[in-house]
């Protein structure tokens, strides 16, 4: 059990406190803080409902004479319940709300590690880049790659170069940075003496001691000059540099890095004073050593990729945005491979995976199940009380962004109700690390736990693909739905920026004026597993009893999307090489060793088509579709024929169909005339033997 100490904000906030149960304070924070303090001396987990002072209860227990034994934790019920309009409503969801906070923390998960020792580059046009150079050499050691001249500094206290990167890559403590030096004077090499500027007669050179090849002459005075030292060369073959990094300061306009999530110590500002200003203050931070979780778990096993030199699935490598996720062929087999320091974890990737081989671990969907249980679970105990029974929507959102989009959205609620809605009360919201890691077994999970509606929040920082990889999940999801008879339950919520609060508010309006939409079945008891495939196949099946339209016998068709489905075929021309056998990852088909059949389950199968680009005849074609339970876990027979036997000794060597298409292809071709079209009638053993008698 948990203490649980909640305010009403200065009597802000009309909550009631006989039906949570609970004492209910005034001024937590200011006159009754002493209650606090107290609570700081039992053994208890303590969680306080109010997230704007956290830093100041933070600090009173660090401060406090007996260290705390338990947990401190904060939930926020202001915002999100206690100043909407439906505040005098929103008991159930506070009580849900309260009831989450106390739940066990996820467990803790690896972690990558990263190293800087504070090299930093500094790339862009020269006479921005100097200058912070110059700045920031006596904290870190600088290095700056010029692609525009700048006026030098006499004084060679860190290195510069000049010329246009031609490869950028890496992450924190481990950045590559490749450049052609295409000015004839290299700037490493310069000692700015000012010779070549004051013999070249066109004034082709200035203080950025960079020739401007427009104006110069060749008349090649400045080489003579420079003869002593070596720094201006005109006919320099080799232009190509390449140095390594542990920082990266972009001040381009168009910079190096353009994905919607860069690498950890990599920074474009571009030519905003100000945000340089921060860059430079977070880049003084990040000299030593660091670590972040781990985000994901992949397992290869079950991976889709690719077999026998085909690619099958690319669905996580087309989705991410950092470059994290790269193709391994070994053999034939392909798998990905994904660089963890890159990784910036998403979670897109366990999204739209169809197997489940790449899996979001930060918390993981057992941790996260446990928790929207718990939510459903309390609200409709509490809201049973009230005798308005309702069933809760879920809106998901990326935890700091989306929570600072909620935060503005209640206050402005609350000060001016007439012009922005909060969210009604039968919304509860859910914080996750970001909103592309959550996909359909745990969307699909929440409706089986008693949620009415799951919406999702994109705040508009999210990168593209990651809004067209949830839309196709949302339509996959609402397709699943309507096959058993539901109507749609799935949805989101895209904003241009935090700022746009309007729409949200315009949302929660619509929401608030609908009303709650009710469960589609009765709440289930199973929690979601780590395997994707079998949570879904759970879900589907307490769905299936409680369809509201039984499904057809042939299936429901599903967006091409999908990773439910079978396959067709065309019976006529599959030969039964049993090629599709060897190449599905999944062991979705299956063949024979006693006779020639190629069976199916479908449960297994997810769509990756690697069997559709293996089969030499083109006989297999995807099909995205639903089918019952009892269906998809049954083993199915797509062809079989009879067995052929070899003409000389008995044995079965191949199927009947196999040696016609054989006859028939190749007997017109003269190599096979007379003899030689009986021989491929025979095993490979008769064969050797037949052709040995006929030449002797």
């Amino acid at each position: 059990m948990s203490q649980k100490l909640v305010c009403n904000c200065n009597g802000t906030m009309p909550l009631d406190a006989k039906a949570l149960g609970l004492t209910m304070h005034t001024s937590l924070c200011r006159q009754e803080v002493g209650s606090v303090i107290k609570a700081f001396d039992g053994s208890d987990a303590i969680v306080i409902a109010c997230t704007q002072e956290s830093a100041l209860f933070s600090e009173l227990a660090e401060q406090s004479v007996k260290p705390l034994v338990a947990p401190l934790r904060f939930v926020n019920i202001r915002e999100v319940a206690g100043w909407t309009q439906e505040a005098k409503a929103s008991t159930p969801k506070i009580a849900a709300l309260l009831a989450l906070a106390e739940m066990p923390q996820a467990e803790p998960v690896p972690v990558v590690n990263y190293e800087s020792q504070g090299r930093l580059l500094i790339v862009g046009p020269g006479k921005q880049a100097l200058p912070w150079a110059e700045r920031l050499s006596d904290s870190l050691e600088v290095s700056v790659l010029c692609t525009e001249p700048g006026a030098l500094p006499i004084a060679r206290n860190f290195p510069i170069y000049t010329g246009s990167p031609t490869k950028l890559d890496g992450y924190l403590g481990n950045f590559t940075v490749d450049w052609d030096l295409q000015n004839p004077i290299d700037p490493e090499m310069c000692t700015r003496c000012g010779a070549c500027v004051e013999v070249c007669p066109e004034g082709a050179i200035d203080d950025a001691f960079q020739i401007d090849l427009d104006k110069c002459k060749s008349h090649r005075a400045c080489v003579t000059a420079c003869a002593g030292i070596g720094a201006i060369n005109f006919d320099r073959v080799e232009r190509q540099r390449s140095a390594d990094f542990d920082l990266i300061m972009d001040l381009r306009v168009d910079p190096q890095m353009r994905m919607s999530q860069t690498p950890k110590g990599y920074f474009a500002p571009g030519n905003d004073s100000l945000e340089q200003a921060l860059v430079a203050t977070q880049l003084l931070g990040l000299v030593g050593e660091f670590e972040k979780p781990k985000y994901f778990v992949y397992n290869e096993k079950i991976c889709a990729h690719g077999r026998n030199g085909k690619v099958g699935c690319n669905a996580c490598i087309d989705v991410c945005s950092t470059g994290a996720i790269s193709s391994v062929f070994k053999n034939g087999q392909g798998t990905v491979e994904v660089n963890p320091n890159l990784c910036m974890g998403c979670g897109a990737c366990s999204t739209v995976c169809p197997s489940g081989a790449m899996r979001y671990n930060y918390p993981s969907v057992p941790h996260q199940g446990k928790e929207i249980k718990t939510l459903a679970n309390v609200f409709a105990l509490e809201s049973a009380k009230t005798k308005q029974a309702q069933a809760p929507v879920l809106l998901l959102h990326t935890l700091q962004a989306g929570s600072q989009a909620l935060d503005s959205l209640g206050r402005l609620a609350h000060l001016r109700p007439k012009q922005f809605e909060g969210l009604p009360s039968f919304v509860l919201p859910y914080g996750i690390e970001h909103i592309a890691s959550t996909g359909l077994d745990l969307w699909l999970g929440a409706l089986s736990y008693g949620f009415g509606e799951v919406i999702l929040l994109l705040t508009g920082d999210e990168d593209p693909a990651y809004r067209a990889a949830l839309e196709t999940q949302t339509d996959l999801g609402n397709a699943i739905l309507a096959a058993y008879g539901f109507d749609a339950r799935f949805s989101l919520i895209q904003i241009d920026s935090l700022g746009d609060l309007q729409a949200v508010s315009s949302s929660m309006g619509r929401l608030r004026q609908r009303g709650a939409l009710p469960a589609i079945c009765s709440p289930a008891s199973f929690g979601l597993g780590n395997q994707k495939r079998e949570t879904i196949e759970m879900v589907l099946e307490h769905l299936q009893k409680q369809a509201k339209t039984p499904l057809p016998v042939a299936g429901a068709a599903l967006p091409k999307s999908s990773f439910l489905g079978g396959l067709n075929m065309n019976k006529d021309a599959c030969t039964l090489c049993m090629s599709c056998v060897g190449s599905c990852p999944e062991g979705a088909l299956l063949d024979n060793l006693d006779e020639p059949k190629l069976s199916f389950i479908e449960k297994h199968c997810v769509q990756c088509g690697i069997c559709v680009q293996t089969c030499p005849e083109q006989a297999l074609a995807l099909s995205p579709r639903l089918l019952s339970v009892e269906q998809r876990k049954e083993k199915v027979e797509l062809n079989e024929t009879k067995p052929f036997h070899c003409i000389s000794c008995g044995k079965v060597f191949g199927t009947s169909k196999m040696v016609d298409l054989m006859l028939s292809k190749l007997g017109a071709h003269g190599a096979f005339a007379g003899a030689a079209l009986e021989r491929l009638k025979m095993c490979s053993d008769c064969r050797v033997v037949d052709m040995v008698n006929k030449e002797q």
